[in-house]
């Protein structure tokens, strides 16, 4: 069997069923399904029966322990030469294992074959506005720098956890994910590349992703990821980049021209007004959508500060009170 596609799962019983119905249309054939679910209180076991006489799907249930080590549980009973992470709420298209495929073989000569791999996600037609607005501020680079889009990079590469692929034999030799409760995934590709490999980006093998479904669970979303940026470069020195303190910069610089705004007669709140416009236009073109264009504007500005008051959090838990990275996750993100 060459791929094992791993999927761990928490209270999403809904989602796995349109993720697993997306399996079955695959055009590539060659493949195990192994769902992990977490010590969920709404199991999605019902869901996974209806689709076990379609495809080689194996179901466990565990202990709640996060996503990290119930994908580790994964792999550990995988029969692929190859496995896929996925996370629960992506919805595959039909040539998704096809086009890996086609990528990774391409390079399988012994000077460029490829150990490791990513590859970018995208908005479905069918999601709220809401979700296309999220999907829109966590890719475009007027709000990560690209870094989670599918082309313009300020940073290197790095596969995320809700679509990446890695040899079985050198996820097991890594150890997999760490017992990190956010940013696990990006800690795990750190180590896939100080053991010296170089994972690649597959543009074509994308994936529709959900992401959070309202601003409020987008905001915890993002303020976790703040916090484990200082984590990660705790564990790994030299990892933060400028592209990763530029939403810290962006919190500080609109707290300080809001602060202005009274002794300028609102003057100092114009490359506020400027840089929503530009996030209105660009997404409304991107997504030939008004409302998810407008929409866009709220989630740029969530998505950047939700992340510079994390990272600002844990820079004084960690660096200025020497708190160690699981006191800084006070407030659990998966519960």
């Amino acid at each position: 069997m060459k791929y094992s596609v791993i999927v761990p799962v928490y209270n999403r019983p809904d989602e796995v069923d349109e993720l697993l119905e997306s399996l079955c249309s695959q055009t590539f054939k060659d493949f195990e399904a192994i769902i992990v679910e977490d010590g969920s209180q709404k199991p999605c076991k019902d869901v996974c029966d209806k689709y076990a006489s379609i495809l080689d799907l194996h179901y466990y249930l565990k202990n709640n322990s996060g996503p990290g080590q119930s994908r580790n549980y994964g792999v550990e009973r995988a029969h692929g030469e190859y496995v896929i992470i996925l996370d629960s709420d992506v919805v595959l298209p039909t040539t998704y294992l096809e086009a890996t495929d086609k990528s990774l073989t391409s390079h399988l000569s012994p000077l460029t074959s490829i150990v490791a791999w990513g590859g970018p996600d995208a908005a479905h037609p069918s999601f709220t506005p809401v979700q296309k607005a999220i999907s829109y501020s966590m890719t475009s680079f007027f709000t990560t720098g690209g870094i989670r889009g599918g082309k313009a990079k300020l940073d290197k590469f790095y596969p995320r956890s809700f679509n990446m692929g890695i040899r079985r034999d050198v996820y097991q030799q890594l150890g997999g994910f760490s017992k990190m409760r956010f940013g696990e995934d990006i800690d795990f590709s750190y180590r896939i590349v100080e053991a010296g490999y170089m994972p690649r980006l597959f543009p074509d093998a994308w994936v529709w992703h959900k992401r959070r479904t309202d601003f409020r669970k987008f905001f915890r979303q993002v303020y976790n990821s703040g916090i484990a940026r200082i984590n990660l470069e705790k564990r790994h020195p030299g990892t933060m980049k400028l592209v990763h303190l530029l939403p810290m910069v962006f919190t500080l610089g609109v707290i300080g021209l809001l602060l202005l705004a009274p002794f300028t007669c609102g003057v100092s709140l114009l490359p506020l007004i400027l840089y929503c416009l530009l996030i209105f236009v660009d997404s409304s073109l991107k997504n030939k959508s008004l409302w998810v264009g407008l929409l866009s504007v709220p989630a740029a500005f969530v998505q950047l500060m939700g992340y510079g008051f994390g990272f600002l959090e844990s820079w004084w838990k960690r660096c200025v009170l020497k708190q160690d990275e699981f006191t800084a996750f006070e407030k659990n993100f998966y519960k």
